[in-house]
C-alpha cells in the first residue's frame, strides 16, 4: 500500500490520503479508490494497461481534449452540478495528466461521489444509455482537435477480415477445415459488411468522436437515477457512429451470453433495440446524417459480424489472443455471435420501419 500511497504523493490532489483500496471490476486498468481525511475530495487511481494503449501521451491527450470540450458545453448551455457531469484528471509533478514509475502509467482524477453504475440491460436504462451516448457525441460533434486513435483499426472491419483471410491461409492449428462453414458463410456478407468503409472513401460517411465501448455499466448516474456523465474513455477516438450503437446492441439485445452453448437462447431483443434507437436519435438527432441513420440496422449486424470475425480468426491461429476456458471456447464464442447476427438479419425489416417511424415524429 505504500507503493500506491507513493504513487499518489505525485499528484496534485487535495487532503491526507485515510485509504486506498481496489475500486470496482473492470478487465482493462487497475482501479483504486483514494478516500481522504475529513471534507477533501476522493479520488480515482488507475494503472494504464499499457498493452492495450501503448500510446499514453495520445491516450491522456484524447481524454484531455474531450473532457474540456464537454466542460466548456455544459458551462455554456447553463448546466448545474457540473464537476459530476464530466470527469476531471489531476496534474501530475511532470506537468502531465499521468506518472510514469519506471514500470507503469498512472492517473489520478476525481471520485464522483453520490453516484453509482448499473449492470441491468432493460428497455429503461437501454432508453437512458441510447440518450447519453447520443448526447456524448452530439457535445463532440464540433470538437476542433483531431484526436488520435487509441486502438488502431479497432472497429476496421477490412482490417479484421484481412486479420481472418490470413489466418485462414497459415492455418496454424489445423482448423480450418473444422470451420470452413463459417468462413464461407463470413465470406458471402463479407463485401456488404464493409460498406462503411467504402462509403467513408466515397466522401459519403463522416467519422465521428465516439466512445467506442458503449455499455450501461459506463454510465454514472446520481441519486435520482438520472445520467450524469459517461465514462472510461480510454477508447474515445475518430469512428463511424455505428460503433457507439452497434456495439450497444451487440451485447445489450443479445437475448443469450456471448458464449452461450445453446444457441436457442442466442436472439436479438427488439424491445432492447426500439429503447436503445429511441433514445439515440433523441441524443444525436443535431448532428446526424441520412446516411448514418439509413445504416443503423446495419450498424446492429456489422458488430456481432465483426465479433464473429475476430473469435474465429482467434480459434484458427490457435486461441492467441481472447482468453479461453476451454479448447473449443472461441469457437463456441463464434457460433453464438453467428447466431446472433441471423437473428438480427430476420429484423432488418422491422428494424428499418421502427427508425423511419422515429424519424418522421422527431
Amino acid at each position: 500500500m505504500k507503493n500506491l500511497t507513493d504513487i499518489v504523493s505525485h499528484f496534485a490532489i487535495q487532503g491526507t490520503i485515510q485509504e486506498i483500496a481496489p475500486l470496482g471490476s473492470g478487465l482493462i486498468n487497475d482501479t483504486y479508490k483514494v478516500t481522504t481525511v475529513a471534507d477533501s475530495p476522493d479520488y480515482v487511481l488507475q494503472r494504464i494497461n499499457h498493452a492495450i494503449f501503448q500510446n499514453v501521451e495520445m491516450l491522456q491527450n484524447n481524454i484531455a481534449s474531450v473532457t474540456k470540450h464537454i466542460h466548456r458545453k455544459l458551462t455554456e448551455s447553463g448546466e448545474t452540478d457540473i464537476e459530476r457531469k464530466v470527469l476531471h484528471f489531476i496534474p501530475a509533478d511532470n506537468n502531465k495528466t499521468y506518472w510514469y514509475d519506471g514500470e507503469s502509467y498512472w492517473r489520478v482524477m476525481v471520485f464522483i461521489p453520490r453516484a453509482k453504475t448499473y449492470e441491468t440491460v432493460n428497455p429503461e436504462y437501454s432508453y437512458y444509455a441510447g440518450v447519453a451516448f447520443g448526447d456524448f457525441q452530439a457535445k463532440l460533434a464540433d470538437i476542433s482537435e483531431t484526436l488520435g486513435e487509441t486502438i488502431p483499426d479497432f472497429h476496421n472491419m477490412e482490417f479484421r477480415l484481412k486479420q481472418l483471410r490470413d489466418a485462414v491461409t497459415v492455418d496454424a492449428s489445423g482448423r480450418v477445415k473444422e470451420v470452413r462453414y463459417y468462413i464461407d458463410e463470413i465470406e458471402k456478407r463479407a463485401e456488404e459488411m464493409c460498406k462503411a468503409e467504402r462509403l467513408y472513401r466515397e466522401g459519403k460517411l463522416p467519422k465521428r468522436v465516439c466512445h467506442c465501448d458503449t455499455k450501461v455499466n459506463n454510465m454514472m448516474f446520481d441519486e435520482d437515477g438520472k445520467v450524469l456523465c459517461v465514462i472510461d474513455l480510454d477508447t474515445v477516438m475518430p469512428s463511424f457512429i455505428f460503433s457507439d450503437y452497434g456495439d450497444f446492441l451487440r451485447t445489450g439485445a443479445n437475448t443469450g451470453e456471448e458464449d452461450d452453448k445453446d444457441l436457442s437462447r442466442v436472439n436479438f431483443n427488439m424491445e432492447i433495440f426500439k429503447a436503445f434507437t429511441k433514445g439515440y436519435l433523441e441524443g444525436a438527432h443535431s448532428f446526424l446524417t441520412p446516411v448514418e441513420i439509413e445504416n443503423l440496422p446495419y450498424a446492429a449486424a456489422l458488430f456481432p459480424y465483426m465479433q464473429c470475425v475476430r473469435f474465429l480468426a482467434d480459434y484458427i491461429n490457435g486461441d492467441t489472443y481472447y482468453k479461453i476456458k476451454y479448447p473449443e471456447h472461441n469457437l463456441v464464442r463464434t457460433k453464438a455471435q453467428f447466431k446472433l447476427l441471423q437473428s438480427v438479419e430476420a429484423h432488418t425489416q422491422e428494424m428499418k420501419e421502427f427508425i423511419e417511424e422515429r424519424r418522421e415524429k422527431s
